[in-house]
C-alpha cells in the first residue's frame, strides 16, 4: 500500500449567501486507504462530496488529484480520471434489468451511451464483462431481474457494480448503508472491503459500526470544518468528537466491541 496522497484539498471552502457550509477543509486521502467522512447532520459532508465531484464550485481553495489541480475541471472530466461517485439514494434504472444497468455504465467509456437508435444486440459484446461485475457484487442470479423488483440492499450492490463499470481508481461512496437492515449492512461492508482491493475509497457514512470495521482513517467534520482526524480508536476517544457528534453512539459501540 502506497503512502502517497491520491486526493487532497487545500483550504476548501464553500459559502452560500454568507453561510459557510465548508470551512477551510484540508483533506488528505492516502492511496489504497478506505477513508471516511463523518459528522453530525449539517456538518458539510455531502457538500464536500459535491465539491470534490464538481457538482458545486468551491468559493475558495484547491482540489488536487495525484498532485495535479482538478479545481476547475468539470464532472465528466474528473470521472474520466477515475474519480467516480455513488449517491446517497439508489441511482439505477428501475425498469431495466440488473444486466442492462451495468451494460449502460459500461458504454460510457466507449462512447456509445446515447446511441439509442442502435439494436440492443450491438451491446451483446458487453454481456460477459457485465456478468463478471454482477458476479463480483454477488448479483449474478439477479442478472435478468428488473431493478424495481430487487430488494433495497441488492439495488445498492447493483449501484456499486455500475460504479465499478466506470473503472474507478477512487470511489466516492455517499451513505452506502443508509436505510439497510443488519443483514444488508453486513453484505455491503464485505462488498466494499472486496472492491476496495487495489482501489481507494472515500465514503460518507453515519453507521459507526461500519466505519470502525472498514476504515483506515476518519475525518470528522463539524459545522463545515475539520474537528478531528485519525483511526477509529483515536477519533472515538476524542472528547471534542464525543461532544459534537458521537456521544452515546461511541459508548454503545465500545460496549458492544
Amino acid at each position: 500500500m502506497t503512502q502517497e496522497f491520491i486526493l487532497e484539498t487545500r483550504g476548501l471552502t464553500k459559502q452560500f449567501r454568507g453561510f459557510t457550509a465548508v470551512d477551510d477543509v484540508n483533506l488528505q486521502v492516502r492511496e489504497g486507504h478506505i477513508h471516511a467522512l463523518i459528522g453530525p447532520n449539517g456538518a458539510g459532508k455531502t457538500t464536500v462530496f459535491n465539491l470534490l465531484t464538481k457538482f458545486l464550485p468551491p468559493t475558495h481553495g484547491e482540489i488536487l488529484y495525484r498532485d495535479k489541480s482538478i479545481t476547475k475541471m468539470k464532472a465528466n472530466e474528473i470521472a474520466r480520471l477515475g474519480l467516480v461517485r455513488s449517491f446517497q439514494i439508489s441511482a439505477v434504472f428501475a425498469h431495466m434489468t440488473a444486466l442492462e444497468n451495468v451494460r449502460v455504465a459500461l458504454q460510457r467509456p466507449i462512447g456509445t451511451s446515447f446511441h439509442f437508435w442502435k439494436s440492443e444486440r450491438t451491446l451483446d459484446h458487453l454481456n460477459d464483462r457485465a456478468m463478471d461485475l454482477l458476479d463480483q457484487v454477488g448479483l449474478a442470479e439477479y442478472a435478468d431481474v428488473l431493478t424495481v423488483e430487487m430488494p433495497y440492499g441488492r439495488k445498492r450492490a447493483l449501484e456499486v457494480a455500475t460504479t465499478l463499470a466506470m473503472e474507478p481508481t477512487l470511489m466516492l461512496l455517499d451513505e452506502p448503508t443508509q436505510g439497510m437492515g443488519a443483514e444488508d449492512v453486513d453484505r455491503i461492508v464485505e462488498l466494499i472491503r472486496q472492491v476496495a482491493k487495489g482501489r481507494t475509497v472515500l465514503m460518507v457514512e453515519h453507521n459507526l459500526s461500519v466505519v470502525s470495521r472498514l476504515c483506515d482513517r476518519i475525518t470528522v467534520l463539524a459545522r463545515g470544518a475539520v474537528l478531528a482526524e485519525g483511526d477509529y480508536k483515536t477519533v472515538s476517544a476524542n472528547p471534542l468528537v464525543k461532544e459534537a457528534y458521537m456521544g452515546t453512539e461511541v459508548e454503545e459501540e465500545e460496549a458492544s466491541a
